[in-house]
């Protein structure tokens, strides 16, 4: 039972990894954890940006390092699992936030789905599933298992539910993790280690500002196609998904959810005609 005057929102025992916590929404949900108690590792390649995302922790009152790694290679994971423990503690929060489209798996009149190289497509798969959520799962997971205390937050993508135009090796990546997120909620269910998605809905940011904007700043056709698809008609900014994830992350506001797909679309996915 909760201590009366308990924050179901406490994250104060919490140690949390968020790998691609250099990005935009990456960054912006570690500086979430750490308002809310939790002593943060932003971990990623842009060492730049994650020691400004430090800063702006500490500043805050927060607890958080930086820590460099390439998610997807096995050993820079493991050095930063052990690193980790060694500076925090062991991790009971992993937030993997890693991934992105990239131009050259982007359907266009140049560049046709037909044409697109496997090579292109598994280089993709490698960013989104395989280092974006997979390995760090393997990595970060068992350790979880054994100490029968964890939360696992995949970071999906509405077109993982259904496709968007153009997007097409992401859209499949992204459908891939959260197929995995499910598989690992059941796996890991009898050992108290919740593992869920969240799926953002456009929320402009690095990866994707130059299919929203043009150079002048102006929506393009794309992003006027997006919003009237939206029914609350607007991008979202990364604070919005903080709430979410706290929540996720949470072992007592989320005790007892696991396997779901969190949406923070602004009803994106919620509109037809």
């Amino acid at each position: 039972a909760l201590i009366p005057g308990m924050s179901l929102f406490d994250l104060s025992d919490e140690v949390a990894v968020v790998i691609g916590g250099t990005g935009v929404l990456g960054g912006s949900l570690g500086e979430g954890l750490a308002a809310s108690g939790a002593r943060v590792v932003i971990a990623g390649r842009n060492a730049a940006r994650g020691a400004e995302r430090v800063d702006a922790i500490t500043k805050a009152g927060g607890k958080a390092v930086f820590r460099e790694v390439n998610a997807s290679s096995r050993g820079s994971l493991e050095k930063l699992q052990a690193d980790v423990k060694d500076t925090f503690g062991l991790p009971t929060i992993l937030v993997n936030a890693a991934g992105g489209n990239d131009a050259s798996v982007t359907v266009t009149p140049e560049n046709p789905f037909e044409q697109i190289s496997v090579e292109a497509w598994a280089a993709n798969f490698d960013l989104n599933l395989i280092g974006g959520t997979l390995l760090p799962c393997q990595v970060f997971g068992p350790g979880m298992v054994s100490e029968k205390r964890g939360s696992i937050i995949n970071i999906a993508s509405v077109s993982a539910h259904l496709p968007l135009s153009r997007v097409v090796a992401y859209s499949a990546a992204k459908a891939a993790v959260l197929n995995l997120t499910q598989f690992l909620a059941r796996e890991w269910a009898p050992f108290n280690v919740r593992v869920n998605s969240l799926t953002p809905g456009f929320f402009p940011a690095e990866q994707n500002r130059r299919l929203l904007f043009n150079a002048d700043g102006s929506p393009t056709a794309r992003a006027a196609s997006i919003l009237s698809h939206t029914p609350m008609a607007r991008f979202g900014s990364a604070e919005e998904l903080v709430g979410a994830a706290v929540f996720l992350a949470s072992s007592k506001a989320a005790s007892f959810v696991t396997g779901i797909d969190l949406r923070v679309d602004g009803g994106f996915l919620s509109q037809t005609i």
